[in-house]
């Protein structure tokens, strides 16, 4: 009962959020309004509370642009928990565009929508991409290509990392900076989560949307880690394939370090800082 009447109440506050904030940035894109990427980062504040989300940063996103942000994916709030700590925009299967609601929140987030399985389509979509990074986007690509269990990295597609060649290629960028980004869900309750209860924010495979918001809604107060990895410059003769394996490797050594549950929070410095070293050295 009392898990239904959080839920209810976080139904109500959310789609008050959405009735006050979205005409708001409807109005800031057509103006071309600056507040167009602050307005997001507040939205995305306020449904990590809403949902329960305990956020654990390590190491920080660098300010260097153009920049592309590659990240493992395991549910659709990794959107959230990262769209609330800068501004950023999305790299998301073509699909979503479609989806009610969330459709039309990606798309007053400027996110640029890509159909991976159509590789005739690759190089406009890396055009476009390469245009926002010029731009000074800092763009972030799910490099997996699609959600995981939350137990592991799955293999990074090399496809779009070509984007960020084209963005120095056609686009007038000198070189581009690509940083790996983890995120990990580490805690329920205060209790580490571990592989049974991990299913609980994961979102793999065709699991409606609405049974895992739910789902969520009901448990609440989730730990999860979100480490920003030592960034990568690369130029024209850059391989992206290289660049795939390496942030691939680094990701998954900063998800294992959250995975294995040890604690590297602000009194443990050192070991953050060697967790980040080391996934530098791969």
């Amino acid at each position: 009962m009392v898990a239904w009447l959080r839920f209810a109440i976080t139904a109500a506050i959310f789609v008050l959020v959405i009735v006050l904030l979205v005409p708001l940035q409807f109005f800031f894109l057509k103006t071309q309004c600056r507040l167009r990427a602050t307005l997001p980062i507040i939205f995305h504040r306020i449904v990590r509370r809403l949902l329960g989300f305990r956020v654990h940063v390590h190491g920080e996103i660098t300010k260097e642009r153009p920049l592309l942000l590659a990240a493992n994916h395991s549910s659709w709030t990794d959107i959230v928990i990262l769209g609330s700590l800068d501004e950023v925009a999305f790299i998301a299967k073509a699909e979503v565009a479609n989806w009610p609601l969330f459709g039309i929140l990606a798309k007053l987030q400027r996110t640029v929508f890509v159909e991976r399985e159509k590789r005739g389509k690759t190089h406009h979509q890396a055009s476009e991409i390469a245009t926002r990074l010029a731009l000074g986007d800092a763009m972030v690509l799910f490099a997996e290509g699609t959600t995981s269990d939350g137990n592991r990295v799955l293999p990074f597609k090399t496809s779009l990392f070509g984007a960020a060649q084209v963005a120095i290629r056609d686009a007038g960028a000198r070189s581009v900076v690509v940083q790996p980004v983890a995120i990990a869900y580490t805690r329920v309750q205060g209790m580490p989560m571990g592989r049974f209860h991990r299913p609980i924010v994961a979102w793999p495979g065709d699991v409606p949307l609405g049974p895992s918001l739910i789902g969520l809604l009901k448990h609440g107060a989730i730990d999860v880690d979100v480490w920003f990895g030592e960034p990568v410059v690369i130029d024209a003769n850059s391989n992206r394939k290289m660049l795939a394996r390496t942030m691939e490797d680094r990701v998954r050594a900063m998800v294992r370090a959250s995975l294995m549950k040890r604690d590297f929070g602000a009194h443990d410095a050192k070991s953050e800082s060697a967790i980040l070293k080391d996934s530098k050295n791969l």
